[in-house]
């Protein structure tokens, strides 16, 4: 088996068929076929039990799409799975998609099937989709977990205080979770299986046009979704960016960053693939290869650890620690020199120059640099009216323009702005002893030039 047993789980206590036309894997997270750790265990039993291998997907729209997904978000996915559907073709893997919820595609097609296989995910709607679908399968269902470089519970049982806790456990396992996948072959090919319905992907637009859903956020040139994609820039950042990588990883102008966060969002690349690639480079030095595997590592793995163990993580009262919750409490009287409503924030029209152009780089693009997003959300804090309402907006809008929104690291990264995973620092008013983060912070970053880069990017949209 080239799959590590602790990335396996079985969901529910039903064999697999020997009846069963086919193995059905739902690629509802892990949107590849390449480097996918569920897929190759499904190829893998499929070869076993002597049958083919079907891939399926449940596409979301109307009142029951997926939560705060848009356009932006959907036309991305779209283009993920016409690359994935195309990969999983020469691969002589069939491939359904349909305009169901993920438990009603599985539930309906595990009818014929001899075994059933999920990626995993952590957020509750996904842990809802699973524990649905492991209810009403009557065959066995296996959970692979491949979108994370060390299984969760693997690393740790337990909601980790910050990076420093979890970093040590990380490292115990890394070495053996950072391991190649070689492509099983395929022994039983699907093309001659009857699927009943199914959506043509090929045109992604064309399914996105047929699609009710959000179209007040548009799609974006700026990224174009696909597993294929995802490879591309992985080896222009190995080949140009890895080296600056860690003595410009916080200057946004200086375009040292991978951009495969909304790809790693979609499930189009594998962390473990991109964490081999930079760990093979012989571009940059030992310090750039470590700092980026620390990111795509250690500190996303966090966000995963995050949202798995805490019950409402996407809600103020919930999601922030104790401490912090108290501390800005406190300070929820004081007075505020500027307070904006959530559309001049959307808009971009606040006194603070640095921030709107990071704004529209988010709004119109998709996308904007960590350094800036940590500024972003501290000022969202300062100019609103409360702390509640700062924690609302800000997720509101995370999830709502970026392309990597509604996000383990999403929810994350907005707690963080208000005292998750920190400790208290000095005392401030609006912030109490939750880090403050002022325009200093700005001070390494050229704005002009990335004043520049930003309005050539917003640019290129328009155009």
């Amino acid at each position: 088996m080239t799959i590590e047993p602790e990335r396996i789980r079985i969901l529910n206590e039903a064999e697999p068929n020997p009846k069963g036309r086919y193995v059905l894997y739902l690629l509802q997270q892990a949107n590849r076929a390449g480097f996918n750790p569920a897929l190759e265990f499904t190829i893998e039993e499929a070869n076993r039990l002597g049958v083919p291998v079907v891939a399926c997907f449940g596409l979301l729209d109307g009142s029951n799409g997926f939560p705060e997904a848009n356009a932006r978000h959907y036309a991305f996915l779209l283009e993920g799975l016409a690359d994935a559907a195309g990969n999983l073709a020469k691969r002589g893997v069939g491939f359904v998609l349909r305009k169901a919820s993920p438990a009603e595609i599985a539930a309906d097609l595990s009818r014929e099937a001899a075994l059933v296989v999920l990626d995993r995910g952590y957020l509750a709607i996904q842990k809802h989709w699973y524990g649905e679908i492991a209810a009403r399968a009557r065959v066995r269902v296996v959970q692979i977990e491949g979108d994370v470089v060390v299984p969760l519970e693997t690393a740790s049982g337990k909601h980790e205080h910050a990076a420093r806790t979890l970093r040590p456990k990380i490292r115990r396992h890394l070495e053996a979770f950072l391991q190649p996948l070689r492509p099983t072959p395929v022994k039983h090919r699907a093309d001659a299986l009857d699927l009943g319905e199914t959506i043509d992907v090929s045109e992604p637009g064309a399914v996105l046009a047929g699609m009710v859903l959000d179209r007040s956020v548009s799609p974006v040139k700026r990224f174009r979704g696909g597993e294929s994609e995802a490879r591309r820039r992985l080896s222009a950042f190995v080949a140009d960016g890895l080296a600056r990588y860690g003595a410009e990883r916080g200057r946004p102008e200086a375009d040292a960053a991978s951009h495969m966060s909304p790809y790693l969002h979609f499930g189009q690349i594998s962390p473990v693939e991109i964490a081999l690639a930079v760990r093979a480079a012989d571009t940059g030095t030992v310090e750039d290869r470590d700092a980026y595997v620390e990111e795509i590592v250690v500190r996303r793995e966090l966000a995963m650890n995050h949202v798995h163990y805490t019950e409402g993580y996407d809600r103020f009262e919930t999601a922030v620690p104790e401490w912090a919750r108290r501390t800005l409490a406190e300070q929820a009287g004081d007075r505020r020199d500027t307070v904006y409503s959530e559309d001049e924030l959307a808009e971009g029209r606040t006194h603070d120059h640095e921030w709107n152009v990071a704004m529209a780089e988010m709004r119109e693009t998709g996308f904007m640099h960590n350094h800036l997003r940590m500024y972003w959300g501290k000022k969202i804090l300062e100019w609103s009216p409360t702390p509640e309402e700062g924690f609302a907006r800000t997720l509101r809008l995370n999830n709502r323009y970026f392309l990597d929104g509604r996000d383990a690291n999403s929810f994350t990264n907005v707690a963080w702005v208000y005292g998750l995973h920190d400790r208290p620092w000095a005392h401030r008013p609006i912030f109490g002893t939750v880090r403050y983060q002022s325009r200093n912070s700005l001070r390494k970053i050229d704005v002009k030039a990335y004043e520049r880069a930003v309005r050539a990017l917003c640019e290129a949209e328009r155009a």
